[in-house]
């Protein structure tokens, strides 16, 4: 679908003059996948707006652009790093007065587990605990057989493919009756959920957040009963040799937003911005489902964001630089 907006408005040449001797010339790195791209966006119009930078948008992915900042300087800004993907890396940057880290991009986390449809635990509400669903075990239905319930894992090849069967095995969901199901991709897994939800059936199986599948379906993270054990979690739930593996929650992944140190220093007002910056994941899941069903881009959803949800990004922002975003919106 292809979206059309107002053209802006420009901001006071004075404003626009004084801001922009502090923040320059400004890149940002829009990562390939969904929520980095409409972070990127949104930072790009914000601090050009707001601030007065010259902001760019280039290609990103998460090890290149770390290496590059880390080594080059260049871009200014990652607006959605995983950083346990390149923790020592990037840890070593900062120490070295390359980088610095920022807010938290995803104030929750990057957030995984298992997971069972809203309907089912309105209906029975133990289903938010892994007793509750071994005890229901035939609410499950597997798609091949009548003899076992499914669980629905990650794709072969997927590291959370390791993570997700020691906890199938930790949890004793073989003896409660359950078999593994390979959903075969990402498209699989995801499609086996809508199918559930259109029909109101039974669905149990390992996801992740944020995502438009989560935004669209109201699932409930199913409670093991355990807390976090993260150091159990990175020995042996997500080694592939994890003989003995114990039941954990997943821990939920660093999100952060990384710049590197000389425009922290330049732009500290601007730098401010982006400390502030960041969205719960049942927020982000359901601003990813609107640019799913509406083949949005990062670009679209950016406008379709700061136009539906002026009381957010406002309170990242004084008073003063809110009214100039929201006069480019006009």
């Amino acid at each position: 679908m292809k979206l059309r907006y107002l053209a802006l408005v420009p901001l006071a040449f004075g404003a626009h003059a004084a801001q922009a001797s502090e923040c320059g010339a400004v890149t940002i790195a829009e990562m390939n996948w969904n929520s980095a791209s409409l972070i990127a966006n949104i930072d790009r119009f914000i601090l050009e707006h707001g601030f007065g930078c010259e902001a760019e948008l280039v290609p990103g992915d998460t090890m290149p652009t770390g290496t590059s900042m880390i080594e080059k300087g260049q871009p200014d800004i990652a607006p959605e790093m995983w950083s346990n993907s390149m923790k020592e890396a990037l840890e070593q940057g900062v120490e070295e007065g390359r980088l610095r880290f920022a807010g938290k991009s995803l104030s929750d986390g990057g957030e995984e587990g298992f997971w069972v449809p809203k309907y089912l635990v309105e209906q029975y509400p133990e289903l938010a605990t892994i007793e509750g669903v071994k005890q229901h075990a035939k609410l499950f239905e597997h798609p091949e057989t009548d003899e076992v319930a499914g669980f629905y894992g990650c794709p072969a090849g997927w590291n959370c493919q390791i993570s997700s069967g020691n906890l199938f095995r930790a949890l004793g969901l073989e003896e409660a009756g359950f078999e593994m199901i390979d959903p075969g991709s990402s498209a699989g897994l995801a499609g086996s959920i809508a199918k559930a939800y259109e029909r109101e059936q039974g669905w149990f199986g390992y996801y992740w957040a944020p995502t438009a599948v989560l935004g669209k379906y109201e699932m409930v993270k199913v409670d093991f009963g355990s807390g976090v054990d993260e150091e159990e979690f990175v020995e042996c739930t997500t080694a592939e040799e994890c003989e003995d593996p114990k039941v954990t929650m997943y821990p939920p992944s660093p999100v952060h937003t990384l710049t590197t140190e000389s425009f922290a220093s330049k732009a500290p007002t601007a730098f401010a911005y982006i400390s502030s910056r960041s969205f719960p994941n049942a927020q982000m899941n359901s601003l990813l489902a609107w640019m799913e069903d509406n083949q949005a881009t990062g670009e679209d959803t950016m406008y379709y964001f700061m136009e539906t949800y002026p009381d957010v990004w406002k309170a990242w922002l004084s008073p003063e630089v809110s009214e100039q975003v929201a006069a480019a919106l006009r």
